[in-house]
């Protein structure tokens, strides 16, 4: 299938490893220059390379999403990079540290809450005005599947990803007209490092081994193993389509179907 963004540009955050560097994978080889962000620089420049060396077009750009208040300039930095406006925006940005939801101080909130949350949608209300200019543009954001179904021991993710959710299905009620789509992506079990220090965050506190963790994890997921990185960035690509214009608003689960609600 011809995904019909050949020449378009991305900005991908949190591009530096896991999710995001398999994301921004995923889009350059469909031909999108894309511009992988990330707050250390080594990491999203070995994505870069990377890309380069699959044939693909790639920069890497530096940014700590927590410095919301540096968006105007590290957009223009991104847009300088890509040699244009941004045509699709993937908010990835990194996880939380395990935790139920009591007794974390407000500070704490507060510093997650700018770097997962208000970063996205200041950036996203920096991009914006380009697209809608030139009628075109992708919206995606990347989550947990907490979302869906709330993760024990996972107390901020669940709360501060679920604030994402309802804002991409508002944006999408507004911009929906103007050629451009807003979805959130919900990743299971996907095997990346975050997953891995997840998996040995919960043996610690259960008196257990990371393998015996991961072992229970697969046994629950319907497909019988962790989803590849490849494949979660395969389906943002797909997102980010022309053949997917009129998926708009949606929340599409990568998952292998472990989660069980509907």
């Amino acid at each position: 299938m011809d995904l019909g963004i050949t020449g378009r540009t991305a900005l991908v955050l949190g591009a530096g490893s896991g999710l995001g560097a398999a994301i921004a994978h995923a889009l350059a080889a469909e031909g999108v220059t894309v511009v992988a962000a990330g707050r250390t620089l080594a990491k999203v420049e070995a994505t870069s390379a990377d890309i380069t060396a699959a044939g693909g077009t790639a920069h890497a750009l530096a940014w700590d999403l927590a410095e919301v208040d540096a968006v105007d300039a590290r957009v223009r930095e991104a847009e300088t990079l890509a040699g244009g406006g941004i045509d699709i925006l993937v908010g990835n940005t990194g996880g939380p540290p395990p935790g139920g939801v009591v007794g974390h101080d407000l500070q704490v909130w507060e510093s997650h809450f700018r770097s997962m949350v208000l970063s996205v949608i200041a950036i996203t209300d920096r991009v914006l005005p380009g697209m809608r200019e030139r009628r075109w543009g992708r919206i995606i954001t990347s989550t947990s599947s907490g979302v869906v179904a709330p993760i024990p021991g996972l107390g901020l993710s669940n709360a501060l990803r679920s604030t994402l959710v309802g804002w991409s299905k508002t944006l999408a009620g507004e911009v929906g007209g103007e050629g451009i789509t807003a979805n959130v992506v919900v990743p299971g079990r996907i095997a990346t490092d975050r997953v891995a220090f997840l998996d040995e965050s919960k043996a610690q506190r259960e008196g257990s081994t990371p393998e015996q963790v991961a072992a229970a994890s697969r046994a629950s997921i319907p497909a019988g193993r962790y989803g590849e990185p490849h494949e979660y960035g395969q389906t943002v690509a797909f997102l980010a389509s022309q053949p997917a214009a009129y998926v708009n608003g949606s929340v599409v689960r990568v998952d292998g179907g472990l989660v069980p609600a509907i």
